[in-house]
């Protein structure tokens, strides 16, 4: 059984492959966002399963995607706020949002697990400290800054992201 790579090993691998295989991409979607409450645990669930779990820190943010799994997370209010632009209030106390920027993703095939020298699936922590499976077929996700590196679950990312036009 494979060992969990620290978020270091594993944006230091994805970085690595992201210039010849790697794409840009956008978020086609808006999100739903509201202020998270301290001390509230978070659990990422996608389609596939228990992405990952968080808990809430002062002035952090419930982000929650519109696709059929309606996954939330948590994102640090700085960093959300250089991500998204505010719409309009929503319902349930969220309001909606639009992400602005780009994120590079690379997805995992047999080929970029093995350039890589990992197996599927896969175990990292993620920025927040937290374990985080990686499968195949999903997409490692690093935004334009190249400073974390997080999974999305395949479908998610096809119901949530389109490349960017060259």
């Amino acid at each position: 059984m494979q060992k969990t790579l620290s978020q270091e090993q594993m944006l230091e691998r994805v970085n690595a492959l992201l210039p010849g295989r790697g794409r840009l991409y956008r978020k086609k979607t808006n999100v739903l966002a509201k202020p998270a409450e301290e001390g509230e645990r978070v659990e990422t669930v996608t389609s596939d399963g228990r992405e990952t779990t968080n808990t809430a820190k002062a002035g952090e943010f419930l982000v929650r995607n519109q696709t059929k799994a309606q996954e939330t997370y948590l994102m640090k209010s700085e960093q959300f706020h250089k991500k998204y632009e505010y719409l309009g209030k929503g319902e349930e106390g969220y309001a909606e949002y639009r992400a602005l920027g780009e994120v590079k993703a690379l997805e995992l095939t047999p080929d970029t697990l093995q350039a890589m020298k990992l197996e599927a699936p896969l175990y990292f922590i993620a920025d927040w400290g937290e374990e985080m499976v990686a499968k195949e077929g999903d997409y490692l996700v690093v935004p334009v800054d190249g400073q974390e590196v997080y999974r999305i679950a395949r479908q998610e990312f096809g119901e949530t992201y389109e490349p960017k036009p060259e």
